[in-house]
């Protein structure tokens, strides 16, 4: 006989109302039992507001009002908030009453969704599923360094490459090591210098060298040809080349991976973020048949590194659905199609803003800098809101969009004058417009020396100094 579950009226959850009646409290609850320098960092700013809900690139809060959304939860949105194919998919593992994480079992799903992804990368054979960036860079680093059986890892400075231990310790920001060491032993070039990577190369013990092709902080793009160069020394002494694809991965850059424009294949290659479709976190590692076989190379090393949650249904399938939209609805076309007309935009205001110093980045992974301007006047103010933090006048534009606009931005990384854009990629013309035309008016604004800008600078100093 089946069994048959019965539910007691004590026993039932409502989410819905939960969150009627306490979701104004946010704020308060994270000040009290989470991390207390988030909503004093919000209200500093003036982002400290109340969203209900979220579609595509857009985000609403509780009067209604819209915001575009040009961060996407920081690269993970990358298919915009609730797709609807992905948000089906995940009920439909839900609804299927899986036997899932038994763990002693080969679910298929995981199975259908390494062969999806490795079909973007033929020259890889294999995929370890994780549950973050993080833990794919953490999977990518004990990978190589028990198959090369070095244990020193090069990565570039300005790297970010995850927070936990050892990700951090090739994490290429000052500032997030701190307090948190001894860290392993690895140690950080400057993007591009080849010959400090021989350097490191000779002395016989460097596993790998890990690299985003483009870096989050401050969209630093690998320089033409460094990529390649550097694979070549790599090989030639048994190390390996390892892209961190964590964010400009899937589709981010107008290919499905970054490293894919410089025409090489890396050894090992970690992705996560925009998989998950934005519904279930996942990270993924892929690697050469060759060093998964060192890794896994007994039944009595089945399970030398894995994770309990990895693999798991739900995320499986909000990946096999995201690739599947990304296939059918032309999602990497577009974000190489908006990536142009975003970037041809920005760049033609250049010379039009003596504070607007460069436009960089590929496909929907585009760094604004701004820059010292000749002008007296500008010149004064600009410098004095250096003085008091370097990346404050960057923090002002964000400012702006956001407050004048409703237009979520990033300042690109602490200390830095840059703003980062990485928003869905499918975004139309519609919010290429919007977005344009809400720049050229802050810009316009920050010229003509309005509060704006620069009285916000000084009023974010003030906040920053309160108890």
């Amino acid at each position: 006989m089946d069994r048959v579950w019965s539910v007691s009226t004590e026993s039932h959850f409502d989410l819905r109302d939960l969150l009627a009646r306490r979701g104004g409290e946010r704020y308060d609850l994270q000040r009290r039992y989470l991390n207390p320098q988030l909503p004093r960092m919000l209200h500093a700013i003036g982002f400290d507001r109340i969203y209900t809900h979220a579609e595509g690139a857009y985000l609403y809060d509780d009067a209604g009002r819209d915001y575009l959304d040009m961060l996407a939860g920081f690269g993970v949105f990358a298919l915009g908030r609730n797709h609807p194919v992905v948000r089906q998919a995940v009920h439909d593992a839900l609804d299927a009453g899986l036997a899932d994480l038994t763990q002693f079992d080969a679910p298929p799903l995981a199975g259908l969704l390494a062969e999806a992804l490795l079909a973007h990368a033929p020259h890889l054979d294999r995929v370890y599923f994780g549950n973050s960036g993080t833990e794919a860079v953490e999977a990518a680093l004990k990978f190589a360094r028990f198959a090369t059986g070095r244990k020193r890892i090069v990565y570039c400075k300005h790297a970010f490459h995850g927070l936990t231990a050892g990700s951090l310790s090739v994490n290429g920001e000052v500032d997030f090591r701190k307090g948190f060491g001894p860290l392993l032993p690895d140690v950080a070039i400057a993007m591009g210098d080849l010959a400090a990577l021989e350097h490191q190369l000779r002395r016989g013990d460097v596993a790998g060298l890990l690299v985003e092709p483009i870096q989050g902080k401050g969209v630093a793009v690998a320089p033409p040809g460094f990529l390649a160069a550097a694979q070549q020394l790599l090989h030639s002494h048994g190390a390996l080349l390892i892209a961190d694809e964590v964010q400009c991965g899937m589709g981010r850059t107008g290919d499905f991976f970054a490293f894919q424009h410089e025409n090489v294949e890396p050894d090992l290659v970690a992705t996560a973020k925009a998989l998950s479709g934005g519904y279930i976190p996942v990270g993924a590692t892929l690697g050469r048949e060759w060093i998964f076989a060192k890794v896994y190379s007994s039944m009595s090393r089945v399970l030398v590194h894995d994770s309990t949650f990895g693999s798991n249904a739900q995320a499986m399938a909000a990946g096999l659905a995201t690739l599947h939209v990304m296939q059918t609805e032309g999602v990497v076309e577009n974000a190489r199609k908006m990536g142009e007309l975003l970037q041809t935009g920005l760049a033609d205001l250049v010379d039009r803003y003596e504070l607007l110093h460069e436009v960089r980045g590929r496909g929907l992974m585009i760094g604004i800098e701004f820059g010292r301007p000749e002008s007296w006047k500008r010149r004064t103010a600009w410098t004095g809101l250096r003085l008091a933090r370097k990346g404050l006048f960057a923090q002002t534009i964000v400012h702006a969009l956001f407050h004048r606009h409703r237009i979520l931005t990033q300042v690109s990384g602490d200390h830095l004058e840059v703003i980062k854009l990485i928003p869905p990629l499918t975004i139309g013309e519609a919010e290429v417009d919007r977005f344009m035309n809400a720049f050229v008016d802050v810009m316009d604004e920050a010229h003509r020396g309005s509060a704006l800008t620069w009285g916000f600078g000084k009023m974010l100093i003030q906040r920053s100094r309160r108890p």
